[in-house]
Protein backbone atom coordinates (compact mmCIF):
# COMPACT_ATOMS: atom_id res chain seq x y z
CA UNK A 1 0.00 0.00 0.00
CA UNK A 2 2.73 2.58 1.09
CA UNK A 3 4.36 1.73 -2.51
CA UNK A 4 1.53 2.96 -4.74
CA UNK A 5 0.92 5.67 -2.67
CA UNK A 6 4.58 6.99 -3.14
CA UNK A 7 3.86 6.18 -7.16
CA UNK A 8 1.12 7.11 -7.09
CA UNK A 9 1.28 10.86 -5.89
CA UNK A 10 4.27 11.30 -7.87
CA UNK A 11 2.47 10.71 -10.78
CA UNK A 12 0.03 12.90 -9.73
CA UNK A 13 2.49 15.46 -9.47
CA UNK A 14 4.09 15.37 -12.77
CA UNK A 15 0.61 14.93 -14.61
CA UNK A 16 -0.70 17.93 -12.49
CA UNK A 17 2.49 19.65 -13.93
CA UNK A 18 3.83 20.14 -10.70
CA UNK A 19 8.17 20.61 -11.09
CA UNK A 20 9.85 16.83 -10.90
CA UNK A 21 11.80 17.92 -7.64
CA UNK A 22 8.69 19.32 -5.74
CA UNK A 23 6.37 15.94 -6.77
CA UNK A 24 9.45 13.62 -5.72
CA UNK A 25 9.24 15.49 -1.99
CA UNK A 26 5.48 15.53 -1.77
CA UNK A 27 5.28 11.52 -2.66
CA UNK A 28 8.41 11.05 -0.13
CA UNK A 29 6.82 12.87 2.53
CA UNK A 30 3.70 11.86 2.53
CA UNK A 31 4.62 7.82 2.65
CA UNK A 32 7.00 9.03 5.07
CA UNK A 33 3.59 9.88 7.55
CA UNK A 34 1.80 6.98 6.16
CA UNK A 35 4.57 4.45 7.27
CA UNK A 36 4.48 6.55 10.92
CA UNK A 37 8.01 7.35 10.36
CA UNK A 38 9.16 10.76 11.96
CA UNK A 39 9.80 13.35 9.03
CA UNK A 40 12.77 14.45 10.59
CA UNK A 41 14.45 11.30 8.88
CA UNK A 42 12.61 12.60 5.90
CA UNK A 43 14.51 16.22 6.12
CA UNK A 44 17.66 14.07 7.03
CA UNK A 45 17.47 12.43 3.98
CA UNK A 46 16.98 15.53 1.82
CA UNK A 47 19.72 17.47 3.36
CA UNK A 48 22.28 14.22 3.29
CA UNK A 49 20.94 13.69 -0.31
CA UNK A 50 23.10 17.35 -1.34
CA UNK A 51 25.63 16.70 1.39
CA UNK A 52 28.09 15.22 -0.93
CA UNK A 53 31.34 16.92 -1.63
CA UNK A 54 31.90 15.47 -5.30
CA UNK A 55 28.03 17.58 -5.89
CA UNK A 56 30.35 20.70 -5.64
CA UNK A 57 31.83 19.89 -8.92
CA UNK A 58 28.14 20.65 -11.04
CA UNK A 59 28.19 24.49 -9.91
CA UNK A 60 31.28 24.76 -11.27
CA UNK A 61 30.86 22.57 -14.66
CA UNK A 62 27.82 24.24 -15.25
CA UNK A 63 29.74 27.85 -14.75
CA UNK A 64 32.49 26.99 -16.95
CA UNK A 65 29.57 25.32 -19.71
CA UNK A 66 27.99 29.55 -19.08
CA UNK A 67 30.99 31.23 -19.47
CA UNK A 68 32.20 29.36 -22.23
CA UNK A 69 28.70 30.40 -23.64
CA UNK A 70 28.85 33.99 -23.29
CA UNK A 71 32.27 34.20 -23.86
CA UNK A 72 32.28 33.40 -27.08
CA UNK A 73 33.99 30.13 -27.13
CA UNK A 74 31.16 28.34 -28.99
CA UNK A 75 32.02 30.69 -32.26
CA UNK A 76 35.28 30.09 -32.31
CA UNK A 77 34.86 26.00 -31.99
CA UNK A 78 31.95 26.23 -35.02
CA UNK A 79 34.40 28.20 -37.30
CA UNK A 80 37.04 25.68 -36.70
CA UNK A 81 34.47 22.67 -37.21
CA UNK A 82 33.22 23.94 -40.62
CA UNK A 83 37.11 25.20 -41.36
CA UNK A 84 37.64 21.06 -41.00
CA UNK A 85 34.85 19.32 -42.00
CA UNK A 86 32.63 21.87 -43.79
CA UNK A 87 33.47 21.05 -47.48
CA UNK A 88 31.94 17.55 -47.64
CA UNK A 89 28.30 17.56 -49.08
CA UNK A 90 25.89 18.97 -46.46
CA UNK A 91 28.90 20.24 -44.65
CA UNK A 92 27.07 22.06 -41.96
CA UNK A 93 25.22 19.44 -41.05
CA UNK A 94 28.53 17.12 -40.52
CA UNK A 95 29.76 20.79 -38.93
CA UNK A 96 27.14 20.83 -36.51
CA UNK A 97 27.75 17.24 -35.25
CA UNK A 98 31.51 17.76 -35.16
CA UNK A 99 30.85 21.58 -33.34
CA UNK A 100 28.29 19.48 -30.70
CA UNK A 101 31.54 17.18 -29.68
CA UNK A 102 33.45 19.84 -29.31
CA UNK A 103 31.12 22.23 -27.03
CA UNK A 104 29.83 18.97 -25.14
CA UNK A 105 33.11 18.23 -23.92
CA UNK A 106 33.28 21.43 -22.39
CA UNK A 107 29.76 22.39 -21.47
CA UNK A 108 29.01 18.73 -19.88
CA UNK A 109 24.97 19.60 -20.86
CA UNK A 110 22.60 18.93 -24.11
CA UNK A 111 20.44 21.76 -23.69
CA UNK A 112 23.43 24.24 -23.25
CA UNK A 113 24.45 22.66 -26.49
CA UNK A 114 21.24 23.18 -28.15
CA UNK A 115 20.94 26.67 -26.73
CA UNK A 116 24.85 27.59 -27.51
CA UNK A 117 25.13 26.28 -31.12
CA UNK A 118 21.91 25.90 -32.17
CA UNK A 119 21.57 29.82 -31.77
CA UNK A 120 24.25 30.35 -34.16
CA UNK A 121 23.72 27.43 -36.73
CA UNK A 122 20.40 27.03 -36.91
CA UNK A 123 20.08 30.73 -38.67
CA UNK A 124 23.46 30.01 -40.85
CA UNK A 125 22.09 26.94 -42.07
CA UNK A 126 18.32 28.02 -43.00
CA UNK A 127 20.48 31.36 -44.82
CA UNK A 128 22.22 28.58 -46.48
CA UNK A 129 19.66 26.83 -48.29
CA UNK A 130 19.24 24.23 -45.84
CA UNK A 131 15.08 23.28 -44.61
CA UNK A 132 14.55 23.93 -41.46
CA UNK A 133 14.02 20.60 -40.59
CA UNK A 134 16.87 19.36 -40.69
CA UNK A 135 18.78 22.33 -39.74
CA UNK A 136 17.20 21.39 -36.27
CA UNK A 137 17.28 17.88 -36.03
CA UNK A 138 20.50 17.25 -36.65
CA UNK A 139 21.46 20.36 -33.78
CA UNK A 140 18.84 18.56 -31.24
CA UNK A 141 19.92 14.95 -31.51
CA UNK A 142 23.99 15.73 -31.83
CA UNK A 143 23.37 17.55 -28.27
CA UNK A 144 23.38 14.50 -26.61
CA UNK A 145 27.14 14.48 -26.94
CA UNK A 146 27.29 17.20 -24.18
CA UNK A 147 26.24 13.83 -21.72
CA UNK A 148 28.68 11.62 -23.08
CA UNK A 149 31.90 13.25 -23.47
CA UNK A 150 33.34 14.05 -20.32
CA UNK A 151 33.33 16.34 -18.28
CA UNK A 152 29.50 15.75 -17.88
CA UNK A 153 27.57 16.97 -14.82
CA UNK A 154 25.27 13.89 -15.27
CA UNK A 155 28.03 11.46 -14.49
CA UNK A 156 28.42 13.00 -11.25
CA UNK A 157 24.40 12.59 -10.49
CA UNK A 158 25.07 8.51 -11.61
CA UNK A 159 27.88 7.95 -9.44
CA UNK A 160 25.90 9.68 -6.48
CA UNK A 161 22.78 7.65 -7.30
CA UNK A 162 24.66 4.35 -7.33
CA UNK A 163 26.17 4.78 -3.76
CA UNK A 164 29.93 6.59 -4.01
CA UNK A 165 31.14 3.08 -4.74
CA UNK A 166 32.00 4.25 -8.70
CA UNK A 167 35.13 6.16 -9.93
CA UNK A 168 34.11 9.84 -11.70
CA UNK A 169 36.85 9.35 -13.61
CA UNK A 170 36.26 6.36 -15.28
CA UNK A 171 32.80 7.41 -16.00
CA UNK A 172 34.30 10.37 -18.00
CA UNK A 173 36.54 7.83 -19.72
CA UNK A 174 33.89 5.55 -20.35
CA UNK A 175 31.94 8.13 -22.34
CA UNK A 176 34.58 8.96 -24.88
CA UNK A 177 34.40 6.17 -27.21
CA UNK A 178 30.64 6.00 -27.33
CA UNK A 179 30.25 9.85 -27.09
CA UNK A 180 32.77 9.66 -30.37
CA UNK A 181 30.76 6.41 -31.83
CA UNK A 182 27.01 8.26 -31.76
CA UNK A 183 28.33 11.64 -33.27
CA UNK A 184 30.22 9.54 -35.86
CA UNK A 185 26.19 7.56 -36.45
CA UNK A 186 25.04 10.95 -36.58
CA UNK A 187 27.57 12.13 -38.95
CA UNK A 188 26.81 9.69 -41.62
CA UNK A 189 22.70 10.03 -41.14
CA UNK A 190 23.59 13.97 -41.76
CA UNK A 191 25.29 13.29 -44.65
CA UNK A 192 23.34 10.67 -46.16
CA UNK A 193 20.21 13.07 -45.81
CA UNK A 194 22.15 16.08 -47.11
CA UNK A 195 23.10 14.22 -50.45
CA UNK A 196 19.54 13.40 -50.85
CA UNK A 197 18.00 16.85 -50.34
CA UNK A 198 21.06 17.93 -52.52
CA UNK A 199 22.31 20.55 -50.25
CA UNK A 200 25.78 22.27 -51.23
CA UNK A 201 28.91 21.65 -50.15
CA UNK A 202 31.34 24.66 -48.79
CA UNK A 203 34.29 25.67 -50.19
CA UNK A 204 37.30 24.46 -48.57
CA UNK A 205 39.23 27.87 -46.44
CA UNK A 206 42.47 26.51 -47.17
CA UNK A 207 45.39 24.74 -44.47
CA UNK A 208 45.76 28.16 -43.19
CA UNK A 209 42.68 28.85 -42.52
CA UNK A 210 41.97 25.76 -40.73
CA UNK A 211 45.00 26.27 -39.07
CA UNK A 212 44.22 29.77 -38.12
CA UNK A 213 40.58 28.47 -36.47
CA UNK A 214 42.37 25.45 -34.71
CA UNK A 215 44.93 28.05 -33.19
CA UNK A 216 41.73 30.46 -31.94
CA UNK A 217 39.62 27.39 -31.07
CA UNK A 218 42.73 26.13 -28.61
CA UNK A 219 42.03 27.84 -25.47
CA UNK A 220 38.67 27.21 -25.59
CA UNK A 221 39.13 23.52 -25.95
CA UNK A 222 42.12 23.10 -23.29
CA UNK A 223 39.30 24.06 -20.25
CA UNK A 224 37.89 20.54 -21.25
CA UNK A 225 41.68 19.08 -20.54
CA UNK A 226 42.31 21.19 -16.90
CA UNK A 227 38.71 19.60 -16.00
CA UNK A 228 39.76 15.87 -17.56
CA UNK A 229 42.93 15.70 -17.43
CA UNK A 230 43.45 17.22 -14.02
CA UNK A 231 41.07 14.58 -12.52
CA UNK A 232 42.63 11.41 -14.51
CA UNK A 233 45.62 12.33 -13.30
CA UNK A 234 45.24 12.66 -9.67
CA UNK A 235 46.23 16.81 -9.69
CA UNK A 236 42.84 17.40 -8.62
CA UNK A 237 39.77 16.27 -7.18
CA UNK A 238 36.68 16.08 -9.37
CA UNK A 239 35.63 19.00 -7.84
CA UNK A 240 38.52 21.08 -7.72
CA UNK A 241 39.08 20.38 -11.28
CA UNK A 242 35.84 21.84 -11.91
CA UNK A 243 36.68 24.90 -9.52
CA UNK A 244 39.97 25.23 -12.00
CA UNK A 245 38.21 25.01 -14.86
CA UNK A 246 35.53 27.76 -13.95
CA UNK A 247 38.78 30.21 -13.33
CA UNK A 248 40.66 29.15 -16.52
CA UNK A 249 37.44 29.71 -18.56
CA UNK A 250 36.71 33.18 -16.77
CA UNK A 251 40.54 34.16 -17.76
CA UNK A 252 40.08 32.94 -21.35
CA UNK A 253 37.04 34.64 -22.38
CA UNK A 254 38.19 38.11 -20.45
CA UNK A 255 41.76 38.08 -21.10
CA UNK A 256 42.94 36.15 -23.75
CA UNK A 257 39.23 36.74 -26.54
CA UNK A 258 38.33 39.43 -24.50
CA UNK A 259 35.03 39.12 -25.65
CA UNK A 260 33.67 38.32 -22.41
CA UNK A 261 31.59 41.72 -21.51
CA UNK A 262 30.01 42.67 -17.84
CA UNK A 263 26.70 42.10 -19.19
CA UNK A 264 27.29 38.32 -20.60
CA UNK A 265 29.34 37.51 -17.10
CA UNK A 266 26.28 38.89 -14.80
CA UNK A 267 24.04 36.58 -17.07
CA UNK A 268 26.14 33.77 -17.51
CA UNK A 269 26.38 33.61 -13.29
CA UNK A 270 22.30 34.03 -13.13
CA UNK A 271 22.11 31.51 -15.47
CA UNK A 272 24.55 28.96 -13.95
CA UNK A 273 23.04 29.63 -9.87
CA UNK A 274 19.31 29.15 -11.39
CA UNK A 275 20.12 25.67 -12.93
CA UNK A 276 22.34 24.85 -10.08
CA UNK A 277 19.42 25.68 -7.92
CA UNK A 278 17.40 23.59 -9.90
CA UNK A 279 19.79 20.51 -10.06
CA UNK A 280 19.98 20.64 -6.16
CA UNK A 281 17.01 20.46 -5.29
CA UNK A 282 16.36 17.63 -7.66
CA UNK A 283 19.05 15.78 -5.81
CA UNK A 284 17.90 16.66 -2.49
CA UNK A 285 14.37 15.44 -3.05
CA UNK A 286 14.93 12.27 -5.19
CA UNK A 287 17.53 11.03 -2.16
CA UNK A 288 14.47 11.16 -0.16
CA UNK A 289 12.39 9.39 -2.80
CA UNK A 290 14.76 6.95 -3.41
CA UNK A 291 15.18 5.92 0.73
CA UNK A 292 11.44 5.36 0.66
CA UNK A 293 12.06 2.99 -2.86
CA UNK A 294 14.86 1.08 -0.75
CA UNK A 295 12.29 0.70 2.53
CA UNK A 296 9.85 -1.21 0.23
CA UNK A 297 12.99 -2.91 -1.38
CA UNK A 298 12.28 -2.25 -4.58
CA UNK A 299 15.62 -2.91 -5.86
CA UNK A 300 15.63 -6.77 -4.54
CA UNK A 301 12.06 -6.99 -6.21
CA UNK A 302 12.91 -5.41 -9.49
CA UNK A 303 15.64 -8.42 -9.98
CA UNK A 304 12.97 -10.83 -9.02
CA UNK A 305 10.27 -9.74 -11.36
CA UNK A 306 12.72 -9.31 -13.69
CA UNK A 307 13.74 -12.66 -13.57
CA UNK A 308 11.06 -14.41 -13.28
CA UNK A 309 10.22 -12.78 -16.61
CA UNK A 310 13.36 -14.37 -18.51
CA UNK A 311 16.34 -15.47 -17.02
CA UNK A 312 18.07 -14.60 -20.33
CA UNK A 313 20.37 -11.81 -20.09
CA UNK A 314 19.52 -10.51 -23.67
CA UNK A 315 16.28 -9.64 -23.29
CA UNK A 316 16.60 -8.68 -19.66
CA UNK A 317 18.87 -5.88 -21.07
CA UNK A 318 16.41 -4.82 -24.06
CA UNK A 319 13.36 -4.96 -21.66
CA UNK A 320 15.61 -2.54 -19.22
CA UNK A 321 16.54 -0.45 -22.81
CA UNK A 322 12.68 0.24 -23.77
CA UNK A 323 11.47 1.08 -20.06
CA UNK A 324 14.53 3.65 -20.27
CA UNK A 325 13.93 4.88 -23.34
CA UNK A 326 10.12 5.00 -23.00
CA UNK A 327 10.59 6.87 -19.36
CA UNK A 328 13.00 9.46 -20.89
CA UNK A 329 10.25 10.31 -23.29
CA UNK A 330 8.24 11.49 -20.00
CA UNK A 331 10.80 12.43 -17.10
CA UNK A 332 13.68 15.07 -17.03
CA UNK A 333 17.28 13.31 -17.52
CA UNK A 334 18.71 13.93 -13.97
CA UNK A 335 15.47 12.91 -12.12
CA UNK A 336 15.32 10.00 -13.79
CA UNK A 337 19.12 8.91 -13.09
CA UNK A 338 18.82 9.62 -9.58
CA UNK A 339 15.49 7.27 -9.76
CA UNK A 340 16.05 4.70 -11.89
CA UNK A 341 20.08 4.03 -10.92
CA UNK A 342 19.37 2.49 -7.84
CA UNK A 343 16.50 0.20 -9.19
CA UNK A 344 18.30 -0.91 -12.25
CA UNK A 345 21.60 -1.33 -11.42
CA UNK A 346 21.07 -3.77 -9.27
CA UNK A 347 19.60 -5.84 -11.60
CA UNK A 348 22.02 -5.28 -14.73
CA UNK A 349 25.02 -5.96 -12.18
CA UNK A 350 22.82 -9.48 -11.42
CA UNK A 351 23.12 -10.32 -14.75
CA UNK A 352 27.17 -9.58 -14.79
CA UNK A 353 27.29 -6.39 -16.88
CA UNK A 354 29.44 -3.94 -15.36
CA UNK A 355 28.15 -1.02 -13.58
CA UNK A 356 30.06 1.81 -15.62
CA UNK A 357 28.74 0.07 -18.98
CA UNK A 358 25.53 0.33 -17.98
CA UNK A 359 26.14 4.16 -16.97
CA UNK A 360 26.89 4.50 -20.64
CA UNK A 361 23.43 2.89 -21.12
CA UNK A 362 21.30 4.85 -19.32
CA UNK A 363 23.16 8.34 -20.35
CA UNK A 364 22.27 7.19 -23.93
CA UNK A 365 18.52 6.05 -23.61
CA UNK A 366 18.11 9.03 -21.20
CA UNK A 367 19.56 11.51 -24.16
CA UNK A 368 17.02 10.23 -26.48
CA UNK A 369 14.39 11.12 -24.12
CA UNK A 370 15.51 14.37 -24.48
CA UNK A 371 15.46 14.55 -28.43
CA UNK A 372 11.74 12.88 -28.09
CA UNK A 373 8.51 14.40 -27.50
CA UNK A 374 6.27 14.55 -25.49
CA UNK A 375 9.07 15.74 -22.86
CA UNK A 376 12.32 16.81 -24.89
CA UNK A 377 13.93 19.74 -23.14
CA UNK A 378 16.86 19.63 -26.41
CA UNK A 379 13.42 19.42 -29.13
CA UNK A 380 11.79 21.95 -27.76
CA UNK A 381 14.78 24.39 -27.57
CA UNK A 382 15.83 23.69 -30.99
CA UNK A 383 11.93 23.77 -32.15
CA UNK A 384 11.87 27.09 -30.22
CA UNK A 385 15.32 28.59 -32.02
CA UNK A 386 14.30 27.14 -35.80
CA UNK A 387 10.46 28.50 -35.57
CA UNK A 388 9.76 24.81 -36.61
CA UNK A 389 6.27 22.89 -35.27
CA UNK A 390 7.02 20.62 -32.78
CA UNK A 391 5.10 18.00 -35.41
CA UNK A 392 7.41 18.94 -38.47
CA UNK A 393 10.34 18.20 -36.94
CA UNK A 394 9.16 14.77 -35.46
CA UNK A 395 8.24 13.42 -38.77
CA UNK A 396 11.77 13.68 -40.42
CA UNK A 397 13.89 13.42 -37.07
CA UNK A 398 14.02 9.60 -37.48
CA UNK A 399 17.00 8.67 -39.29
CA UNK A 400 18.92 10.55 -36.23
CA UNK A 401 17.38 8.17 -34.09
CA UNK A 402 18.35 5.21 -36.22
CA UNK A 403 21.87 6.60 -35.59
CA UNK A 404 21.79 7.22 -31.64
CA UNK A 405 19.81 3.78 -31.36
CA UNK A 406 22.76 2.20 -33.44
CA UNK A 407 25.35 4.07 -31.44
CA UNK A 408 23.17 2.26 -28.19
CA UNK A 409 23.24 -1.26 -29.50
CA UNK A 410 26.95 -1.17 -30.11
CA UNK A 411 27.60 0.14 -26.73
CA UNK A 412 25.10 -2.20 -25.11
CA UNK A 413 26.20 -5.31 -26.54
CA UNK A 414 29.88 -4.55 -27.05
CA UNK A 415 31.70 -4.08 -23.40
CA UNK A 416 35.09 -2.85 -24.83
CA UNK A 417 33.52 0.21 -26.02
CA UNK A 418 32.97 1.94 -22.80
CA UNK A 419 35.02 -0.43 -21.11
CA UNK A 420 38.27 -0.23 -22.79
CA UNK A 421 39.45 3.09 -21.86
CA UNK A 422 38.57 2.85 -18.22
CA UNK A 423 40.77 -0.25 -17.47
CA UNK A 424 43.53 0.53 -19.93
CA UNK A 425 44.09 3.69 -17.09
CA UNK A 426 43.09 1.74 -14.14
Amino acid sequence: MGLAILLSLFALGVILGAPVAFALGMAAAATFWFEGLPLLIAFQRIISGVNVFSLLAIPFFIFAGELMFHGGIAMRLVRFASAAVGSVRGGLGVVNVFSSMLFGGISGSAVADVSALGSILIPVMKDKGYDDDYAVNVTVTSSIAGIMIPPSHNMILFAVAAGGGISISQLFLAGVVPGVIMCACLAAAAYVIAVRRGYPAETFPGWKSLLVTFVNAVPGLFTAVIIVGGVLSGIFTVTESGAFGAIYAALVTLLVYRSLTWTNFRIAVERAVRTTAMVMILVACASAFAYMLTFYQVPSKMIDFMLGLSSDPIAIILMINVMLLALGMIMDMAALILICTPIFLPVMTSIGMDPIQFAMILMMNLGLGLCTPPVGACLFVGCAIGKLPIERAVRTIWPFYLAILAALMLTTFIPAVSLTLPRLLQ
